[in-house]
């Protein structure tokens, strides 16, 4: 069994060396051999470079026959950053990823950040990272530089991936509401879940899927809260006609369409995911170096899903969606 890792992280060392210039919310301190990265006072997180460097990756992928990586840069994105540092973060990101995916092109395909600064500038580096550095799609996290994800403002964006056919890949980030549940360390508990859990509910009733039917859209961690919510969804909006300004189709039919990761430490919530989305629309992924990929596989292993169905979620549709080389089993 070969595996394509559909949500793994990597870290720019040039990138974080800017974020030291960064005067806004985003602070990082140097602790040891890790950068803390403090969220203002909701939320810190410990960058340890030898957790993402390529070497550690890889030896973790041989322990658990993972082929290819869908290598993506931890938050914060550089639209978390001041003005002036959101457009060079973002290439000195994009550059790294494209280095990273030059160095092993037989193990690493890469998605690119852009600043959200400018739709102008967003376009630019949209362009320079497909066509030039040749990745592979595009992270979107869940508030977008003061703008929401379903903000017309970023239509052009959507547009340009519809028409290349280049996956958008979901990923939380530390929510705009983060001081109401700062305590308990609850932000990376739930609150990460629920916040992608309302960004891609936006993009569903803020009209982008209608606005753009073949936009593909990847929604992370087993679809956060969404598939068990979406029948109370759809009842709000088709039954008591609740948010439908948008859309012309109940919310689980433009669902119906997105791909989900199914990265949960529990069996029982990758199974309730794959019974929502079933084996045609769900990927592979582990949240490395946040989570082992041995646990993940043991998780994936343990469902006792048909040949095909592994074939399928572990290796065929990210190969469809990414780009990969077909894989014989």
């Amino acid at each position: 069994m070969e595996l394509v890792d559909c949500q793994t992280h990597i870290f720019s060392p040039e990138f974080a060396e800017m974020l030291f210039e960064n005067k806004g919310e985003v602070q990082p301190e140097r602790q040891d051999d890790a950068i803390v990265v403090h969220f203002g006072k909701s939320q810190s997180l410990r960058i340890r470079a030898a957790d993402y460097s390529p070497e550690k990756k890889l030896a973790d992928m041989d322990i658990a026959s993972v082929r290819y990586a869908i290598l993506s840069p931890n938050i914060p994105g550089p639209e978390c950053l001041d003005p002036r540092l959101k457009e060079p973060a973002a290439r000195a990101s994009n550059d790294y990823t494209a280095q990273l995916c030059r160095l092993y092109p037989d193990r690493f395909r890469g998605l690119a950040v852009l600043p959200f600064s400018t739709i102008d500038e967003v376009l630019k580096e949209y362009r320079r990272a497909i066509h030039e550095l040749s990745l592979s799609g595009v992270v979107v996290l869940s508030h977008l530089g003061g703008r929401m994800v379903d903000d017309p403002y970023w239509d052009p964006l959507y547009g340009v991936l519809s028409s290349d056919g280049i996956p958008m890949v979901i990923h939380p980030t530390v929510p705009v509401w983060a001081d109401a549940i700062s305590d308990h360390s609850m932000i990376p508990m739930m609150g990460f879940m629920v916040d992608h859990s309302f960004a891609m509910l936006r993009l569903i009733l803020g009209g982008v899927l209608e606005r753009y039917p073949t936009l593909k859209i990847v929604h992370p961690h087993c679809g956060g809260v969404l598939p068990y919510l979406m029948p109370r969804i759809d009842e709000q909006t088709e039954i008591k006609r609740r948010g439908r300004e948008h859309i012309r189709m109940a919310p689980s039919a433009y669902y119906s369409k997105v791909f989900l990761d199914i990265v949960s430490p529990s069996p029982r919530t990758v199974r309730f995911a794959l019974d929502y989305a079933g084996s045609g629309r769900a990927l592979f992924g582990s949240d490395h170096p946040w989570i082992s990929i041995a646990s993940m596989v043991e998780v994936f292993t343990s469902l006792g899903l048909s040949e095909s169905e592994i074939k399928a979620v572990g290796y065929d549709n990210a190969a469809a969606l990414f780009g990969l080389p077909a894989c014989v089993f």
